[in-house]
């Protein structure tokens, strides 16, 4: 069997020294991440960041830097079923706020934390990397978007091309 992490992209949204998190349902009890999920076939990493904001906050959102991507494992559910999440974090620019927008299946809410809260919670973090990606923000993490190339056979109807 071929080993294949799981790709995500996370949100790290900060205003005013706050975090936008969200509580979610998950096997594990509530817990707080990123905005964040899965990549979708067909989309960049940008794109499905900004995708995630929006179906997680129902605020649109638009990254402008990368701040880092992270490598982690996590043993998911009473199997210990060991998981590999591959994630690429993103800052940018959070756009208005629609309302009348329905949040993911699983999500309680949202809510802002600051770096302290959010060092306090550590025990109740989807992954661990929810407080990196934030320290590595506070850092001064950022990386052009460019650093990440998705190639045109990615979005194109009948682009893939064999090899990697």
């Amino acid at each position: 069997m071929r080993w294949k992490p799981n790709v995500t992209v996370a949100a790290v949204i900060e205003e005013g020294g706050r975090f936008l998190l969200v509580e979610e349902e998950t096997p594990e009890g509530l817990r707080l991440n990123n905005p964040a999920g899965h990549l979708d076939p067909g989309e960049s990493p940008a794109h499905g960041c900004a995708r995630e904001a929006l179906e997680e906050t129902g605020h649109a959102f638009e990254p402008t830097a990368l701040v880092g991507v992270y490598l982690a494992r996590v043993a998911k559910g009473e199997g210990g079923e060991d998981v590999t999440y591959l994630r690429f974090a993103f800052c940018g620019r959070l756009g208005a706020h629609d309302p009348a927008r329905t949040l993911d299946h699983g999500i309680v809410r949202t809510l802002w934390m600051d770096i302290d809260e959010l060092r306090a919670s550590a025990a109740r973090h989807r992954s661990p990397l929810v407080l990196r990606c934030a320290e590595d923000y506070l850092a001064g993490a950022r990386h052009p978007l460019s650093l990440v190339h998705t190639h045109a056979s990615v979005t194109e109807i009948g682009g893939a091309h064999s090899g990697g």
